[in-house]
């Protein structure tokens, strides 16, 4: 391939690093050095080029043969060989120093230079001589010993290539400094997990049940022979199942924390890989080390991740992953003292084989804690803090059902910062009650601006749902109500059971709801007339309309659908969809009417109430009580210093 390029002229390379001469001699150098420099392919004009110049600059042929960017033979190799003895030079030159200089190499750019040092620099042939008209210039070959060392180099590179690849898939799959934190990697030995205090049941808050049926399998750890000594067996896997943050991982660290053995954990979705394959070993390695450290626990947390149902649509290394997992849990004896815990918020989904007797036969079930549990672990978590004395654990305990044990860890870890962001020593009730609403109903809109028409409708349609609350049989007392915008909504009222969580709920109880979800669009009805009700009312009919629809077709408490179950069938006759439709209607309907006719004879305390919503934003129930019977708020008290908890 030809390239053209413009040149400029330049001096030749003896007159650039000033070898002086006579004119003769320096015309007939110049003279061969163009030869050279034109034909850089052929060894016979380097060798008399060379045989010439070692006569007056040994220390130039030197430069120009180990440069390896021109030809060479036999006799350019005498030249270079006298020329290191000239300089005196022989004696710290190697061998493969000397060989190297015999190679040479071509090119394929184009450079804005002279003729001459082009070719003396790029070893390519140069053609046409006009200074004005562009060069053409034509790579040559670099011959047989060009071409091997060209095949030397490449090698040279795809071997650095896969060694750094070997690196780079020994990194990511788990040397212990990379991807995989817990050793679960390819060729390297897999070690119990020995960071942070041993764990025990003490340090597991509430699931009570389920500590009772563990600590058998920490007497097993402990003493095999005990079960076994009449032919019984334990089961070898324990499944953990329970919604997000109710203390799976935590059981199963206190399960080997009591028992003193190794603790081995890996989560679902690290046996997974771009490699085929690799899920696989890896349950090999962890099963290996298990039965190396016996007795044992081994932890896989979120084994959904491998021990879904499969179909025939799954992806091939998913099912060798899941079927190698269900070798192993057969390859060993009930004796030999290793326990496989699982842990899963999605029992469902497991592959029936993995969960069949033999294997994960035995299902521990982590619920959410109640009220007393919940006061344990705020307990927990509130011992770590300073408090101060007006802190009551079970009105935040009541306040919070459904919460996990991280809910409950986060929330107290908000009212933490909260006091410290204000200033305070000591974490109050109020940062408690701060922390809560904030979890439960979203951060303050402090900063948004509500037009004066939209608080006091929003008063009134607060005020209305609290009344009614506060006058209808069955339903929860009144905790707080406010018109502070959180999160997407404008106001809302908030509601605390009476004594413990509602574990069932009657008729009456239901129907209260849908009454107090009613209140608020019977209040704005009431007071700004029925052309000028809002949309603020969409959440409330929504949740009354799902009540509804449950009470009808879960519950039984349709009046003609009757004890029929009819919840999420698909098959139902049109007639019966009409009945389920009808009697949803009429029940809101009804509850519509219960509400109107409440707020109608009691519109002065509706008034009163909205009043003081529009002044306060926000009331506490004990606060709605007096205003609601025409008391004054009482005004707040200068605040004084927290004073500590005692043992706190």
């Amino acid at each position: 391939m030809f390239q053209s390029i413009i040149i400029r002229r330049c001096p030749s390379l003896l007159t650039r690093r000033g070898i002086s001469f006579s004119s003769t001699s320096k015309t007939r150098l110049t003279r061969m050095e163009d030869e050279a420099n034109m034909r850089v392919a052929d060894g016979t004009v380097q060798a008399r080029f060379l045989k010439e110049l070692n006569k007056i600059a040994p220390a130039i042929v030197i430069q120009r043969v180990e440069s390896q960017r021109f030809a060479s033979n036999d006799a350019v190799f005498r030249e270079y060989v006298k020329a290191l003895v000239t300089t005196k030079r022989i004696d710290h030159a190697s061998v493969p120093q000397m060989l190297r200089a015999l190679n040479g190499e071509t090119v394929s750019q184009t450079y804005d230079i002279a003729p001459s040092q082009y070719a003396f620099e790029h070893n390519a042939v140069v053609q046409g001589s006009s200074e004005l008209n562009p060069l053409y210039i034509q790579p040559v070959d670099g011959g047989v010993k060009g071409h091997l060392w060209k095949t030397a180099r490449t090698l040279a590179v795809g071997l650095v290539v896969l060694a750094g690849l070997n690196i780079v898939v020994n990194n990511v799959m788990g040397d212990g400094k990379g991807g995989l934190p817990r050793g679960l990697g390819l060729g390297d030995t897999v070690k119990p997990v020995s960071d942070g205090p041993v764990k025990t049941f003490d340090d597991v808050k509430g699931a009570k049940e389920a500590k009772e049926e563990l600590k058998e399998i920490v007497s097993y750890l402990k003493d095999p022979t005990q079960f076994t000594r009449l032919g019984g067996k334990l089961p070898k896997g324990v499944l953990l199942t329970g919604p997000p943050g109710t203390g799976k991982t935590l059981l199963a660290k206190s399960i080997a924390g009591e028992a003193g053995v190794p603790f081995f954990y890996a989560s679902g979705s690290e046996f997974e890989e771009m490699y085929v394959g690799v899920g696989a070993r890896r349950v090999r390695d962890l099963f290996a080390a298990a039965k190396e450290a016996s007795p044992a626990i081994v932890f896989i947390d979120e084994i959904d991740a491998i021990g879904s149902t499969r179909s025939l649509k799954e992806q091939q290394a998913l099912k060798m992953t899941l079927n190698q997992l269900l070798v192993e849990l057969d390859g060993f004896n009930e004796t030999e003292g290793v326990i496989i815990v699982g842990a899963t918020n999605f029992p469902e989904m497991l592959d029936p084989a993995l969960v069949r007797p033999g294997r994960f036969d035995r299902n521990v079930v982590v619920p959410l804690p109640d009220l007393h549990d919940r006061m344990e672990i705020l307990d927990l978590y509130l011992s770590k803090i300073p408090l101060a004395e007006d802190v009551d654990v079970e009105i935040i305990a009541r306040g919070t059902p459904g919460a996990s044990g991280a809910d409950l860890a986060n929330l107290v870890n908000i009212a933490a910062l909260r006091a410290s962001t204000q200033g305070a020593d000591l974490v109050g009730l109020v940062d408690l009650e701060f922390a809560k609403d904030k979890v439960q109903m979203g951060p303050e809109r402090k900063s948004a601006f509500i037009p004066e028409a939209v608080r006091k409708v929003t008063a009134y349609h607060e005020g209305g749902h609290a009344l009614v609350a506060m006058y209808t049989v069955g339903a929860m007392p009144i905790h707080k109500a406010t018109i502070m915008p959180r999160g997407q909504a404008l106001g809302m009222v908030h509601q605390l059971p009476e004594e413990n969580d509602m574990l069932q709920q009657t008729r009456r109880q239901m129907l209260a709801q849908l009454d107090t979800c009613m209140g608020g669009r019977v209040a704005e009805e009431l007071i700004f007339g029925p052309e000028d009700i809002t949309s603020g009312a969409s959440s409330d009919i929504r949740a009354a309309t799902d009540i509804a629809r449950r009470m009808v077709e879960i519950y039984g408490m349709g009046p003609d659908t009757g004890f029929n179950f009819v919840g999420g069938q698909k098959n139902l006759s049109d007639e019966t969809k009409q009945k389920i439709d009808d009697e949803v209607h009429l029940l809101l309907q009804n509850s519509y009417e219960r509400a109107k006719k409440l707020l109608h004879g009691h519109r002065k305390e509706l008034e009163r109430l909205a009043a003081a919503l529009l002044e306060h934003e926000s009331l506490t129930g004990d606060q709605i009580r007096l205003v609601v019977k025409g008391k004054k708020i009482p005004p707040l008290e200068p605040l004084k210093p927290l004073v500590p908890k005692k043992g706190k």
